[in-house]
């Protein structure tokens, strides 16, 4: 509204303050240096991918139903077979030890313990092995091909060592983005500008949760990395080179050959390559833009999902990630046809901000979100909804008398 004053959210220390994402996000910005922030947040190109995220949530309206019993509503859902607290899961994001020290294993318990599954990623800053310890966790492993075929070998069978439920390969970062911020924060051999070095020394509570052993590693994958490029810096750069521009649906194919838990393919967003994974003997899609930080300009997931779901049918799991901030967001999502949606930048505002208890906070956010959109639009369960309960902007447009936009 014009003439409004501009709304402040919360950013101070005390949790129990805090009332949305946006309040979590408003104190991790007050918290995190520079490079940190433009690190989390930054997308690809002139980042309209990553605007797009959350512009297409805007693009639905709700058409609630009244004068319906909505006293035993419920967030919860099912992943893969088997009952989760909300159909979530934790996004795999990499070199999560910039945030804090044992952020990955933050996210982790935090998942553990709300009850839905983390998804580690292969450049997670702690091994496979010490995530796989949380009680109570589902563990995902997210997989990136790059090197030699010995490299994605050994983490496959690691994970399945290990427990882990479920593989994720993701298959748009072969070619990285155009991340113009990241170059910016870069000064001499790849280290941090020294600006964003002095920059990060006015922030000392997050050097003392963060740098105390240093700068973090990539254990999972240290040993394939020549001795001489294992600095952090280094050991990025090394393992982004080595990403072949050959990948193919054979290699998923070999990949279906050597796991045999369920196994999703991420990163979707064209028909065709939905067919092709669909036939492809994968048990489910992930459709997303790698947080918008890959092909700029692309569509969002949103944007694809219910023709995801009319070439999929009921056979093969969908889920979605990209610009989850509000329970209202996976209601969308789930009527437009996704079965389970994925969060990353949400539990990470949650981590730089409060830690373990901050990346749960967001999860009970959402949840509770969730809960409260259900009895406003009518439905006691997730698995109720479709696309009846949804308009799209344009078309209110067009019935109110405006040309689309």
């Amino acid at each position: 509204m014009g003439g409004t004053p501009r709304r402040p959210y919360y950013a101070g220390p005390n949790l129990d303050r805090v009332e949305s994402i946006a309040d979590l996000r408003a104190r991790a910005h007050r918290l995190m240096p520079r490079f940190v922030l433009e690190y989390l947040e930054g997308g690809a190109g002139e980042e309209q991918a990553l605007a797009r995220e959350r512009e297409a949530y805007a693009d639905w309206f709700f058409v609630p139903r009244f004068l319906r019993d909505v006293s035993h509503r419920s967030a919860s859902g099912q992943l893969l077979g088997k009952d989760a607290r909300m159909p979530l899961a934790i996004a795999p994001t990499g070199l999560n030890g910039v945030f804090m020290l044992g952020a990955d294993s933050a996210l982790a318990r935090a998942a553990a313990r709300f009850g839905v599954p983390f998804v580690q990623g292969t450049l997670s800053n702690e091994s496979m092995e010490d995530i796989a310890r949380i009680p109570g966790l589902r563990h995902w492993w997210q997989l990136y091909v790059f090197g030699g075929e010995e490299i994605w070998t050994e983490l496959v069978d690691r994970a399945e060592r290990a427990g882990c439920e479920a593989l994720v390969l993701t298959v748009n970062a072969q070619q990285f983005g155009m991340r113009e911020w990241d170059s910016r924060q870069r000064g001499w051999m790849g280290l941090p500008h020294p600006i964003s070095m002095l920059n990060s020394a006015l922030h000392p509570r997050w050097a003392a949760t963060t740098m105390v052993k240093g700068m973090p590693s990539f254990p999972n994958v240290i040993d394939f990395i020549p001795k001489d490029k294992r600095s952090f810096f280094e050991s990025a750069s090394w393992i982004r080179s080595q990403m072949p521009k050959s990948l193919t649906w054979e290699n998923v194919a070999r990949i279906r050959g050597r796991w045999k838990r369920p196994f999703f393919v991420k990163g979707l967003l064209h028909p065709d390559d939905i067919r092709a994974a669909r036939d492809s003997g994968v048990d489910g899609v992930i459709l997303g833009t790698h947080g918008g930080r890959q092909t700029d300009w692309s569509v969002s997931a949103l944007d694809v999902l219910p023709e995801a779901r009319d070439i999929l049918g009921s056979d093969k799991a969908l889920y979605m990630s990209g610009g989850i901030r509000r329970g209202s967001d996976i209601i969308k999502a789930m009527a437009l046809g996704a079965d389970a949606v994925l969060t990353g930048r949400a539990t990470l505002y949650g981590l730089c901000a409060y830690g373990e208890k901050g990346a749960r906070k967001a999860l009970e956010l959402l949840e509770h979100e969730v809960r409260n959109d259900l009895a406003q639009i009518g439905i006691d369960k997730l698995t109720d909804l479709d696309m009846s309960y949804l308009r799209p902007a344009a078309h209110l447009a067009t019935a109110n008398g405006q040309a689309p936009g």
